[in-house]
């Protein structure tokens, strides 16, 4: 019987393999010969304590003699290139994920995606970097492995209901994920090996027979009374099948525009909306660790989590960090031209020598009496009229308006900015000048707020950088709780972040399938491909 036990370990032992199989070996009572091999199985950083930080770690010991048990399960993909098909929109994680599980259950899945493959998509990327040039179907939201590919690449969610995590992370890790994403507590993949485990998803698709197709924008939706048959390109091709699992992502205004225009229920959906604040990494890693000067070789890049609450004309409302990315960068993250949007990401390694986070307000539709008459879309044309707004304050191109964070709380411009990851370059702004009065004011409290829970938070050498305003869909899809088919048309199954029931990587993986499973629980005995068990 393979023997676990729990270990409380300083860093410089926990993540040292030879320290830390001594270190068990003795907690474990065995000699320090013992014929065993000791495997990391969960790990977390406990930063609690002002004089320690310590890692927790699960391990387990294992004969050396006999080949360790694998860590995952590979899961089966038959050939499905005869069967049954289900339309996919989005090759973001819930698409491709739901096309993974389509190929499980024993179907075919046709996954039609706006943007390019994820190699093509790179020269785009640097294209807004460098001659702030957008590309309205490939940018760092639209294109394979959608906004997951090119973003802080984190793995965790809050949401433990949507699926089986594990499966999820097993999945990454047979398509070239490092297996430290089944140990870590918050484990994390990184934007530069993102693209590769994405294109493999992607080849595992096409292996079984499913169909992936790029460049290839959805323009019309093909309805016959309530029933969702298919979709039409903007090359006016036709895609029909059993179903489809709409997974455009939270940018896909068009397909929102579209599907109002075509009478298919959607709503306004609250969200929020802020700024990325980035300091030096060094500066979080001596308050989050309590360290003098640097946190040393063993410890990873710190992150941190905030959340108060404001009050404003006696409103009250949540301020919160969102997407934090420890030695990570600030990216430009528009979806057409006109605007501006700023994300974070972190490589692998995460050591870039800066860290930025969303601090975003959270936006109630009572707040926006004033868009009240563009119906459903009021929350989505509001989020587009203040990235206009940023835009133009930055000077009509991707250079972000900025301000330092004490100038900001003061109303004081700010004379010089800080060095920043941002590579579209800074501008000097006063940012309550830019930013809807609701936002900035409760933006200016919870600063303060932060920094009675973080001392040091609220300095000037950290800087505002407009605007973060992608934190999640402006729209909801609405779909019934339990069957995830629309409540109004039946085989179209809204999922994860455009539809507004997911959030990051993970939920939105999990949710797509479990939109997989549920049309084919409803639809697939109605063909001649065998039901779904």
């Amino acid at each position: 019987m393979v023997k676990t036990l729990a270990l409380k370990l300083t860093p410089e032992v926990a993540f040292d393999a030879a320290a830390l199989k001594e270190a068990a070996l003795r907690a474990a009572h065995f000699p320090p010969q013992a014929d065993l091999e000791v495997r990391v199985e969960k790990r977390s950083i406990d930063a609690r304590s002002r004089r320690q930080v310590w890692v927790h770690v699960d391990v387990s010991f294992h004969p050396a003699s006999e080949a360790l048990p694998p860590r995952i399960q590979m899961p089966q993909y038959p050939d499905v290139r005869d069967k049954a098909e289900v339309v996919i929109v989005g090759a973001g994680p819930a698409g491709l994920f739901a096309a993974l599980r389509v190929i499980e259950l024993g179907f075919k899945p046709v996954v039609l995606e706006r943007g390019k493959d994820v190699r093509a998509r790179r020269r785009d990327l640097a294209a807004i970097n460098k001659a702030h040039t957008v590309d309205p179907d490939s940018n760092y939201c639209f294109g394979e492995g959608g906004a997951g590919t090119y973003s802080d690449g984190k793995l965790y969610t809050r949401s433990k209901k949507r699926g089986d995590i594990r499966r999820i992370l097993e999945i990454f890790v047979a398509h070239g994920a490092t297996e430290e994403i089944l140990v870590d507590a918050h484990p994390h993949i990184g934007t530069n090996k993102l693209p590769k485990i994405v294109a493999a998803l992607r080849q595992r698709i096409l292996d079984a027979g499913g169909e992936v197709h790029f460049e290839t924008k959805v323009s019309s939706f093909l309805l016959e009374g309530d029933e969702m048959k298919g979709v039409i390109t903007e090359k006016g091709e036709t895609f029909t099948g059993l179903g489809v699992i709409l997974a455009t992502g939270h940018s896909a205004r068009d397909i929102f525009e579209q599907l109002h225009r075509q009478g298919i229920k959607i709503e306004a959906k609250p969200f929020a909306l802020g700024v990325r604040v980035e300091h030096a990494q060094q500066f979080i890693d001596r308050m989050q660790y309590h360290c003098p000067v640097e946190r040393g070789p063993y410890l990873p890049a710190s992150s941190y989590s905030l959340v108060a609450q404001t009050q404003w004309k006696g409103k009250q409302r949540g301020v919160f960090s969102f997407c934090m990315c420890p030695g990570g960068f600030i990216v430009p993250a528009a979806t057409s031209p006109g605007e501006l949007v700023v994300n974070g990401m972190s490589p692998s390694r995460r050591d870039s020598k800066y860290a930025n986070s969303g601090i975003v307000v959270a936006v109630e539709l009572e707040d926006l009496a004033d868009y009240a008459h563009f119906g459903p879309l009021a929350a989505m044309r509001f989020q587009q009229d203040v990235e206009k707004a940023i835009w133009q304050a930055g000077g009509e191109s991707q250079v972000a308006p900025a301000q330092r964070l004490l100038d900001f709380v003061s109303h004081k411009v700010s004379e010089e900015l800080l060095p920043t990851s941002y590579q579209p370059g800074l501008k000097s702004v006063d940012m309550h000048q830019v930013l809807p009065p609701f936002i900035a004011q409760r933006l200016k409290q919870g600063f303060q707020l932060f920094n009675q829970k973080m001392q040091g938070y609220l300095t000037n050498e950290a800087q505002m950088i407009g605007v973060e305003s992608r934190t999640s869909s402006p729209v909801r899809i609405p779909r019934d709780r339990e069957s995830f088919e629309h409540i109004e048309i039946k085989r179209l199954y809204p999922s994860a972040e455009g539809a507004g029931y997911a959030g990051g990587i993970m939920s939105a993986a999990m949710d797509g399938e479990r939109c997989a499973e549920k049309l084919l629980a409803k639809y697939a005995a109605k063909t001649s491909t065998p039901a779904v068990k």
